[in-house]
């Protein structure tokens, strides 16, 4: 299915259903994905600190989601993705890679098994055609209905220590099949807003105990509402993409574009566990077989002392000085208060505690290659 905003032969970005209380909000805005998407309401720091302390709001219904159902729903997903969705038990979640012919990565994405026949695939706003079209192609030959719903639902995400209790409190969210005491991480309930059916699912991308909840548009301005009324006294506020991205680097979190793209793959970004290799048969298997030694560079964990980040695109370079890989994202830690940074470096120097450096804007920044995460939430 094509975005009908290419359909219409528009260049404006698309808004979401809660564009109107963003502007009411005085967000800042940017155009991500073909989206326009808040990007700050207040300062990035205090949206970021708010989900490390208390709780964040998110709205994130730029993201796609698809519909998958049918007989052979757990067989096609498994030709069709990098992962074994078949035996993925109802209620639970998966994280999964779509690739190319290639190996390289068309997209990450999350699945949720819904039913027995029944799967929710969530991908990237900004891959939503590749994924479309690639779901779509794959689909042949397999007893299997796929819907790309992305125009049918909004998605808002509470992100933080207090999300838990954000949501206990929400007037009119509830009815759940499963309570949110008993919902583990990478799990999804059914459950009701004020008569309209919601999916809430636990997963999250920034490091904290969080849910996202689908709900129709129609549905997402009171939901949005309700949320705000129950989570202020607790500390919720709104956040805004700035925020989620200082959030998720910590968090060691790839994203696409920066870290993913159909020019790396899986191992590279030490996805390798994502890939199901026992599997009969599924896209990209051939071209990863026959992959059998390589000097291709791999995704690391960088940090360095003071204040001056790494950013997409700089040089990493070497004992004697010489470039041995690029930043892919940097940042001055909120949390950590230094600066930390993913970059694609030669094998060779990968290990944890090798020495580096970073080039930035000509000045050279000792760095040190770092375990990931960064950061890890105290359970």
């Amino acid at each position: 299915m094509t975005d009908p905003a290419l359909l219409s032969g528009s260049d404006l970005p698309r808004e979401t259903p809660l564009a109107a209380r963003h502007r009411a909000l005085g967000a800042s805005f940017t155009d991500f994905g073909g989206w326009s998407m808040p990007v700050r309401y207040t300062s990035d720091l205090a949206e970021h600190h708010a989900v490390r302390t208390t709780a964040g709001l998110f709205d994130i219904s730029h993201m796609a989601e698809f519909t998958v159902v049918g007989a052979h729903a757990g067989a096609f997903l498994d030709y069709a993705l990098a992962g074994r969705l078949s035996t993925l038990p109802v209620g639970k979640a998966k994280y999964s890679l779509l690739l190319a012919e290639s190996g390289g990565i068309v997209d990450d994405l999350i699945v949720y098994r819904l039913g027995d026949e029944e799967f929710f695939v969530v991908a990237n706003a900004g891959n939503r055609g590749p994924v479309s079209a690639a779901l779509f192609e794959r689909a042949g030959g397999f007893e299997v209905t796929v819907t790309d719903d992305t125009d049918a639902f909004a998605l808002i995400a509470v992100q933080g220590p207090v999300a838990r209790s954000v949501l206990a409190a929400t007037h009119g969210l509830g009815e759940e099949e499963r309570s949110l005491d008993e919902l583990p991480y990478y799990a999804a309930t059914r459950a009701q807003f004020d008569g309209a059916p919601v999916l809430i699912a636990r997963t999250g991308y920034t490091g904290e105990d969080g849910y996202e909840l689908y709900v129709g548009n129609d549905r997402a301005d009171d939901l949005w509402e309700a949320l705000t009324a129950a989570g202020a006294p607790l500390g919720l506020v709104p956040a805004g993409l700035a925020a989620r991205d200082t959030l998720r680097l910590e968090a060691g979190m790839p994203l696409y574009g920066h870290e993913l793209s159909l020019d790396i793959v899986p191992a590279q970004a030490g996805l390798g566990r994502v890939v199901a290799v026992g599997k009969d048969d599924f896209v990209g298997k051939a071209a990863l077989e026959s992959v059998v030694a390589t000097e291709a560079p791999v995704l690391v964990g960088l940090v360095s002392e003071g204040r001056r980040a790494g950013r997409a695109g700089y040089a990493v370079l070497g004992p004697d000085g010489e470039v041995v890989g690029e930043v892919t994202s940097g940042a001055l830690s909120p949390t950590l208060g230094h600066p930390i940074a993913l970059a694609f470096v030669a094998p060779a120097l990968s290990a944890v505690g090798t020495e580096l450096a970073l080039d930035v804007r000509g000045t050279r920044i000792p760095a040190t290659v770092s375990p990931l995460p960064f950061y890890r939430r105290t359970k």
